[in-house]
């Protein structure tokens, strides 16, 4: 009786040790949802593969599931979708939430990043602390930090100066952007990246600016007559990190924090080597498909920033709370 009593509870615990490893295998599953295209070489995509794949392999019971191509959630949906649950992840245009904090749209002003050199550099700085507070107090973590360059291009003609802008109906990616190109003349076109082609295909749009991903990624050569790349004097810089809602974040355990924030860190050091290459690619692709590529030179760049300060940073200073602050921070950042 007592051995076949003893037989029974060692059962039972083999039972439950192999139960609960088996639970932990496959413990949390996150979703991750993002608007860019998968499979196609879109180092936003790459970065949250990577995530995914390293997280797997680290075997801590953490699966994420990727959605690219706004398949799961729409473009500028994501921030809220991280919010009420419907996702757990996404890479971002940090920009696409300033409805919800305009503080936000800092990360994309005309001007205020001049390299990715200088984008590194102001990852480090009071300004991003400032910025990641907000997105903490927001309900949502920081796991990898992004810089893209941008550029922007028409579909009649080159726009290397503010009075090469007016009369175009103009594509930006925020607020702050479509504060400069009107200031230039230009009228307002307000969609997202990935819905760029169709808006220059059927004449809603003339001209666009965006990441240098996006333009190869969305095969915006198709469309346009001519390309200002960042070249020396970048004026569209814009922070696309790498998100995690805090619920999703706090109900993982040490090891699964350990894993993912690794992860993370890896796929960040990847796009810092990579984000300068896609520049290049996006002047190779146009010039392939006999796109005419210029860059913007120091008085030109000099007359944009002049429209931006009496039009982009003005309306920040005046509007957001603590923007005033914000804009010197970044600026104090050589």
């Amino acid at each position: 009786m007592h051995q076949r009593f003893l037989a029974k509870t060692l059962a039972g615990l083999i039972l439950g040790a192999f139960g609960s490893g088996a639970a932990f295998a496959a413990d949390v599953t996150l979703k991750a949802s993002h608007q860019f295209p998968g499979g196609k070489g879109d180092v936003r995509d790459e970065m949250v593969q990577m995530i995914a794949k390293d997280v797997a392999a680290a075997n801590v019971g953490v699966e994420i599931k990727v959605f690219p191509g706004s398949s799961l959630v729409k473009a500028q949906e994501q921030w809220k979708a991280m919010l009420t649950g419907q996702i757990d992840m996404t890479s971002f245009p940090l920009d696409y939430a300033s409805g919800f904090h305009p503080q936000f749209g800092a990360t994309l002003m005309p001007g205020l990043v001049k390299s990715h050199g200088h984008a590194k550099r102001l990852n480090a700085s009071p300004f991003m602390q400032d910025i990641k507070k907000i997105i903490e107090d927001g309900g949502v973590h920081v796991l990898a930090d992004a810089w893209l360059a941008g550029a922007f291009g028409a579909k009649d003609k080159c726009v290397r100066k503010p009075e090469d802008a007016a009369g175009q109906k103009f594509r930006s990616a925020g607020a702050t952007f479509s504060q400069m190109w009107a200031g230039a003349g230009a009228s307002i076109v307000s969609i997202p990246s990935s819905e760029v082609y169709n808006a220059l295909q059927q004449g809603v749009a003339t001209a666009t600016d965006t990441s240098s991903g996006s333009f190869v990624s969305f095969r915006l050569y198709e469309q346009l007559k001519c390309l200002t790349a960042p070249g020396d004097n970048a004026l569209w810089f814009m922070y696309e990190p790498v998100l995690i809602s805090k619920k999703s974040w706090d109900k993982l355990n040490d090891a699964q924090k350990k894993a993912l924030t690794a992860a993370s860190k890896k796929a960040e050091a990847y796009f810092e080597s990579e984000s300068k290459k896609l520049d290049d690619e996006m002047v190779e692709a146009f010039k392939k498909n006999k796109v005419e590529v210029v860059t913007l030179s120091d008085a030109d760049a000099e007359a944009w920033r002049s429209v931006a300060q009496k039009t982009s940073y003005k309306v920040f200073a005046e509007k957001v709370p603590g923007g005033k602050e914000l804009i010197e921070k970044a600026l104090s950042v050589k």
